[in-house]
């Protein structure tokens, strides 16, 4: 711990240096970043395999090209991000000029979760760095051989005192969360984002969570089905279906449902083949055994209380295989319902029409993401104005996460704050305003001891400005 100790201390004395630093300095830094993580490519691969199991082609989709272009955005854009602008000035101090200008945080704690060990450890670097800011990253302990990758990259790129890895349990998480940082950067559950932010409160620090939740999915009875069902099938399975952004559950019109389960049901046989049952070098494994036994007892839990495994269920305890499952006759009380899945289970919910699905929506805490297939220019403008999501996708999943200029985050219970692009610039920078007088003030004229003659001069500053 006390080595904690020595790093904090050590990035607090180098905080106003990386200030001053130039947008070519900090593009240096950011493509040095890049092309060493690059160069580690096959260390990448190894580890995203041995910890989570992953296929080449995921980790270079997901990962690899997930850093690559947030790096590289950075890069194109940190010079204009950098700019001090300079904002309209009220009548009233016609005499002033005025401006606002990002400057640093200070020192930012970045905390990772496993499930995207690697790029969810670098993309928030990457924004911090482009804004000046000292950082250290906790990537999760559920993932090691990630974590030793991100550490060794991150040595081969920086000094300690600029940005370092720290490794370790949940002591050096809460060791890590007394410390005085000028910004925190979560990604995890609602259930430790509190704990974050009450860790953050105590310090006055600033927070950006990034928690995740059920995200639902509306398909509607004019959607085009097979191209929803392609879609929901390989962006919910992906992952083994550990992704924050993943659909969560699927509320259906009645009137498509039947089609929608049956092309379900093709594509997951065509992406993975035969009958699910013994896996696919396609297909990731489970993190852990601890999220093995939640899913299991989840789906047991669900059907015990009427739902119907239509496809999958099928999983291997000892390589930690959890097939992809397709749930349907799920009812809206059903316990699979109460909480984030985070997992290859899907379940499918019938309702009568668009007004139920976003009644149901709505009674539930905001979600992190809400996808909505349909064709109707109406019901597409209905879910728009009428939830409230974290990001809203039609015709699509999880995309809205590879567009850097779009901010990434949540609402409320799915979280606090964004990132991403410029939106990750903005999170780690603090707006500072500046306001430059010039030697003539009117306000002289105003000065106490307050006559009747001056009272006259505000009355009219009142009116007119």
């Amino acid at each position: 711990m006390q080595n904690i100790d020595h790093i904090f201390n050590s990035q607090q004395s180098v905080c106003a240096s990386l200030a001053a630093t130039t947008y070519k300095e900090r593009q240096r830094k950011i493509r040095l970043l890049l092309e060493n993580f690059l160069d580690m490519e096959s260390e990448v691969l190894a580890a995203l395999s041995k910890d989570l199991g992953k296929s080449k082609t995921e980790v270079y989709l997901a990962e690899i090209l997930g850093v690559k272009t947030e790096a590289l955005f950075a890069i194109k854009n940190i010079k204009g991000w950098m700019k001090k602008r300079r904002v309209p000035t009220p009548a009233a101090i016609a005499f002033t000029k005025s401006w606002v200008k990002p400057e640093p945080k200070g020192s930012v704690l970045i905390i990772s979760p496993w499930n995207y060990p690697i790029m969810l450890c670098l993309n928030p670097l990457i924004a911090a760095i482009a804004a000046g800011n000292t950082s250290i990253i906790k990537p999760s302990e559920l993932t090691p051989e990630s974590g030793k990758v991100v550490q060794r990259l991150i040595k081969k790129t920086f000094k300690e005192e600029e940005v370092a890895v720290v490794l370790g349990e949940k002591d050096v998480a809460e060791k890590l969360l007394s410390l005085p940082f000028n910004h925190i950067l979560f990604t995890g559950s609602p259930e430790i984002g509190k704990i974050v932010m009450s860790a953050a409160a105590k310090h006055l620090a600033g927070v950006t969570l990034e928690l995740g939740g059920k995200s639902p999915t509306i398909v509607d009875s004019s959607a085009n089905i097979k191209d929803a069902a392609w879609k929901i099938a390989f962006f919910k399975f992906a992952n083994a279906g550990q992704t924050c952004t993943a659909p969560d559950y699927i509320l259906c019109e009645e009137s498509v449902h039947d089609s929608l389960i049956k092309e379900l049901k093709n594509n997951l046989v065509n992406f993975f083949g035969g009958d699910l049952e013994g896996g696919s070098k396609d297909y990731c494994s489970i993190a852990n055994d601890v999220h093995f036994e939640r899913l299991v007892d989840a789906l047991h839990s669900s059907t015990k209380s009427g739902s119907t495994v239509s496809l999958g269920g099928n999983m291997n305890k000892k390589t930690r295989y959890f097939s992809p499952t397709i749930l349907t006759g799920v009812q809206e009380d059903n316990p699979i319902m109460m909480n984030e899945i985070f997992g290859p289970l899907l379940p499918v919910i019938k309702v009568s029409s668009i007004d139920s699905a976003i009644n149901y929506i709505n009674k539930k805490p905001k979600p992190l993401a809400l996808y909505l297939f349909s064709k109707n220019k109406k019901n597409k403008d209905l879910v728009l104005n009428s939830t409230s999501s974290g990001g809203l996708v039609i015709n699509d999943c999880v995309l809205h996460h590879t567009n850097p200029n779009l901010p990434f985050g949540g609402i409320n219970n799915s979280g606090v704050g964004s990132y991403h692009g410029k939106f990750g610039f903005d999170a780690f920078s603090h707006q500072k305003a500046i306001l430059e007088s010039s030697g003539f003030s009117p306000f002289k004229l105003l000065l106490p001891p307050y006559t009747k003659s001056k009272e006259r001069i505000a009355t009219l500053i009142k009116k007119f400005f």
